[in-house]
């Protein structure tokens, strides 16, 4: 009954500062990369706050791109046009955030097993000598807060616009100052001659990103195959969704309602009846008058065809 759309007016405002708001993010993680880059030292928890630091950039990379290429509308080889585009980038970020954290882990738990003893010398600056300790430090307190800004900033925004990309990089900008607060524990244990500790925090920080890579490959590989819709940020079924499978059950008793999830966008089908009357999709969507975008497409699919 609809078209594909281009991105809808209620949420362009907010991808408008969505996109601002990424900008700012790679250019704040790239600083940070830059200022825990030079004192990393022999620390695994410097070593692999730095790494995740430096995974922080996939996620914004990828919504930028998939912001872009959402904008452009149909071509004559891509009539459905882009909006799968979304959902291979959130699978990208999903992958390159489970994979990490596993080499990360499996880094920390050699360095536990084998009882590898890291240490933190000393540095010399404008002459006198300083514990590098206190500069890792100072970089982790820094590298805490543009995460722990830019995430709260973006939660509302990927809740509204239902972008599970944007959610992933709001929840590693979460992963990403925690890491930073277990990161400074990790030195100061190192400091008290905790040889433990270092690897500890740095495993610790490991296993929270593969927890947040896997679920998010759960969520991008259901919506690429057509699975039904899900929640933002969960592997639960999407409630709206539920909803709209409900009201279209109540209409056509005797048809099989089929839901799918392109990107932010649902399309419904309605097999083995014949179109009774025209809908008005945005009389239809069950939830918020204003999340009724969602709703890209509805199909009925004749009783010999289904």
């Amino acid at each position: 009954m609809s078209s594909f759309a281009t991105v809808p007016a209620p949420i362009r405002k907010d991808m408008k500062r969505a996109i601002r708001l990424e900008w700012w993010n790679i250019g704040l993680t790239l600083s940070i990369i830059l200022v825990m880059g030079l004192v990393l030292g022999n620390s695994q928890t410097m070593k692999t706050a730095w790494i995740e630091d430096t995974l922080g950039l996939v996620p914004p990379a990828v919504f930028l791109l998939s912001a872009h290429f959402e904008r452009k509308r149909p071509t004559r080889d891509y009539r459905f046009g882009f909006h799968r585009v979304h959902s291979l980038s959130f699978l990208i970020a999903a992958v390159a955030l489970a994979t990490v954290g596993a080499s990360l882990l499996w880094d920390s738990a050699t360095t536990l097993v084998r009882r590898e003893h890291a240490t933190v010398g000393t540095i010399h600056l404008f002459g006198h000598g300083f514990w590098l300790g206190w500069l890792m430090i100072a970089a982790q307190v820094y590298s805490i807060v543009p995460p722990l800004v830019i995430g709260r900033l973006e939660l509302p925004l990927a809740t509204r616009m239902q972008d599970e990309v944007l959610f992933t990089d709001a929840k590693m900008n979460k992963a990403n100052w925690q890491t930073g607060a277990a990161g400074i524990a990790g030195i100061i244990g190192l400091g008290l001659g905790w040889w433990w500790a270092d690897a500890a925090a740095a495993a610790f920080i490991s296993v929270g990103i593969i927890s947040d890579g896997w679920k998010a490959m759960r969520i991008a590989i259901a919506e690429l195959i057509d699975g039904t819709p899900r929640e933002l940020g969960s592997t639960r079924p999407d409630p709206e969704a539920k909803r709209l499978v409900g009201k279209l059950q109540k209409q056509y008793p005797d048809a099989e309602i089929r839901l799918r999830e392109t990107g932010r966008y649902i399309h419904a089908e309605v097999c083995g009846v014949e179109p009774d009357r025209r809908q008005d999709l945005e009389a239809l969507w069950p939830g918020e008058p204003e999340r009724s975008w969602r709703l890209a497409q509805l199909s009925f699919v004749p009783p010999d065809q289904s």
